[in-house]
């Protein structure tokens, strides 16, 4: 149990306009205005933040301290994390720890990524992948020729339509939801509403499974929290409404290889350990959460994580779907701010800007994406290869 004083608040999110590769900042830029805005947002100089944590995929070695440096070169410890999608809740997770354990007091996390146009691709390919195991399940598996991440996903959704019956439909609407909601985010890539039907009738990426809109967009953009202990904040007269009640990270068990399964092999059971190790830390449950920032992708990895956070039944995805639970006026809003699908992937600062939406639900700040009657707010961050991360913030008055 952490004490009262150790616990872990929030004290200012920061988060700058996602773009398309090529309309971007540099990263450090990027990543540098991120953190201002979350120090003005705590209210605080950068001269009380006794640690930080920089993530980042496509970047060389130290590119958190360029980025950091640009705040202020103070001696402080700073740690470069790459921990694939999963990389900007992997600095929040570790933030998060030192705040806990007494290590720190103020602690800095910080997302950036400066993507290219196109697939995802390996930058290496001098040495063995860290995919190997998994590229060698996903050929024994998925029998079509396209970009890793579209076999990844695409199967795993294939696998949940022959499954449980969820059609092409189904996440066409799920990629419709996310368009309306990011509409209101003035931060999103896209803004524009498309219907199910514009969705259906795009070009079509695997026939009968995907099609372009149900895949996420390569993103640049950066993202960065502020945390502190309840004790730094009463001293400092920091006045966060939004503390970490419980937070869980877990990778890959053998499951994910040996099972068969297309939907354990992009994280299922990650997120499932995860997820239920933070309600039962929390002493909450999923009827206990209005709003979710979850990590989708791709259309078919939210209809899975719906299943995998306990937001429904397994298998009652398509009916979650249909009844409208996972938007306005349903059980729990998902991705208010447009999600990985509308909002952008900039795959360093997707926890981070997980984060950012969730804190300002929470503060009740959201405007015209907030969720009414918010106490308790679930993020899931996803990494192949594999990391997974849940949070759960609570509001705190």
């Amino acid at each position: 149990m952490v004490s009262a004083e150790r616990a872990v608040l929030v004290a200012g999110v920061g988060m700058i306009q996602f773009t398309k590769p090529g309309q971007n900042a540099a990263y450090d830029q990027m990543g540098a205005e991120a953190i201002g805005l979350a120090l003005r947002d705590a209210g605080i100089d950068y001269g009380l933040v006794e640690q930080a944590y920089a993530g980042y995929v496509y970047g060389d070695s130290c590119a958190g301290q360029r980025t950091i440096y640009q705040a202020g070169m103070s001696g402080i410890p700073i740690v470069n994390l790459n921990n694939n999608c999963s990389t900007g809740s992997t600095a929040l997770f570790l933030a998060r720890q030192a705040v806990e354990s007494g290590a720190a007091e103020c602690v800095l996390a910080v997302g950036f990524e400066q993507m290219s146009p196109g697939a995802i691709a390996a930058i290496f390919a001098d040495r063995v992948s860290p995919f190997a195991d998994f590229d060698r399940t996903c050929d024994e598996l998925v029998d079509v020729e396209l970009p890793l991440a579209l076999r990844y996903f695409g199967g795993a959704g294939r696998e949940h339509m022959r499954k449980y019956g969820t059609t092409l439909d189904d996440f066409a609407r799920v990629r419709a939801k996310a368009s309306r909601h990011a509409s209101h985010n003035p931060l999103s890539l896209f803004k524009n509403v498309m219907t199910e039907e514009e969705v259906l009738n795009s070009p079509v990426v695997w026939p009968g499974v995907m099609t372009r809109p149900m895949a996420c967009p390569p993103t640049c953009g950066a993202a960065a929290a502020i945390l502190v202990s309840a004790a730094f904040a009463k001293k400092h007269a920091i006045a966060s409404q939004v503390k970490i009640a419980a937070q869980a990270m877990t990778t890959d068990r053998p499951v994910s290889l040996a099972s068969g399964s297309m939907i354990d092999l992009v994280g299922r059971d990650m997120a499932e350990r995860a997820s239920k190790s933070v309600y039962e830390r929390a002493g909450v449950g999923p009827d206990d959460i209005r709003v979710v920032e979850l990590h989708d992708c791709f259309a078919h990895n939210e209809v899975i994580t719906y299943e995998s956070l306990g937001l429904c039944p397994e298998g009652g995805a398509q009916k979650f779907i249909a009844d409208g639970d996972n938007t306005y006026g349903g059980k729990v809003v998902t991705n208010p701010s447009g999600g990985l699908l509308s909002k952008g992937h900039p795959l360093g600062a997707t926890g981070l800007a997980q984060c950012y939406e969730l804190t300002h639900q929470l503060r009740g700040t959201a405007g015209a994406r907030q969720v009414d009657g918010v106490r308790h707010a679930l993020q899931h961050n996803l990494g192949l290869g594999g990391a997974c991360v849940v949070t759960l913030y609570e509001k705190t008055s």
